[in-house]
This record gives structure tokens, sequence and C-alpha cells, in this order.
């Protein structure tokens, strides 16, 4: 989870061929006028969001009930669409992936061809909820190469839960 920009497609696929579980990317499940929404730099509103995060733990929970493990890449910006997804039912873990603003906004200005753009960081701080005190989010600081930020959320994730985890990992470019 994190805001845009944050790598979470990027740490998502390298935890997901490390665990041998399933990718999801969140950005796949956004509607057609949410993703035009954003792309026109406006941001979403709760009401948009909502029937995602919704869709996003029904797809996790048929993903689980099937047999599968998966790591979603995940925003979860706010304290009740991750709640949504802990209530649906499944085994979950959140990687909150973060980075000083400036180092964010370097990685969007860096990033072509993504629907959405850079001038929504702002937002997206000001809707992020951060995840104090919840025990299943482990932190890991961006402001470094892949290999290190994948490495610290296995360490991180090892310490809470031992066993297999099911990973939710915001997607980069989801809100």
């Amino acid at each position: 989870m994190g805001v845009s920009g944050s790598g979470k497609t990027t740490i998502a696929r390298a935890l997901a061929a490390h665990y041998g579980y399933r990718f999801l990317d969140a950005d796949d499940y956004h509607s057609v006028a949410a993703r035009a929404q954003m792309a026109a730099g406006q941001p979403l509103t709760d009401a948009m969001r909502l029937p995602w995060v919704e869709l996003l733990a029904a797809t996790l929970r048929d993903c689980v009930q099937a047999g599968e493990s998966v790591v979603l890449a995940f925003s979860g910006l706010r304290g009740t669409h991750r709640q949504l997804l802990r209530r649906s039912g499944i085994p979950i873990r959140f990687v909150f992936l973060h980075a000083a603003p400036h180092v964010i906004a370097a990685r969007l200005s860096a990033r072509a061809g993504h629907f959405m753009p850079a001038s929504l960081l702002d937002s997206q701080l000001q809707t992020l909820e951060l995840p104090l005190d919840e025990a299943d989010v482990v932190s890991v600081d961006v402001d470094a190469t892949v290999e290190a930020v994948v490495q610290d959320a296995i360490a991180q994730l090892a310490l809470i839960a031992p066993a297999a985890v099911h990973t939710a990992v915001p997607s980069p470019r989801s809100a």
C-alpha cells in the first residue's frame, strides 16, 4: 500500500515471484470512468473508490477460496479501505511503501505512459491515512534499491506472519 509512485506494482510483482503467489494489480480493476477522471488530473472521490475496493475484496476472497495465494498491488490509502479487505474473511497482510514526498515526486516525473498524473501526488498524500497501530501492516522505506525493499518487506512479513502470508501491496497507480 502507498501513494502513486511508491513502487507498489514493482514490489508486489517481486514479492509474488518470491513467494510463488499470483500477482494482481488493483489498477486493472478501476472503472473506465475512474481512469478517465484520474487521467484528467481529478482525484477520485470516496464514492468512486468504494465499489472498486469492494470488487478487490471479492476478487481476493474468490482467489483464496480457489486455493490461490495472492499479492495485490493496491493503494490502501484510507483505513476504511484496508478494513474492507480485512473483513473479507481471508488472511491478509499489508506492506506500506513510503518515502519522502520529493522522492515519490521524482519517480512520478520519470514515469511515462500511466493514467495517474504526477499532479495528483499532493491529493494522494492528503488522502493517505497512515497505518499506525495496525498489527497486520509492515512499513518499508522505498528510497532504496528494489532488491533491498523486497528483502526488507520479506524480513518484516516473516516477523508478523512466520507461516505463508497473503500480502496486499498497493499499486502505485491506484487511488
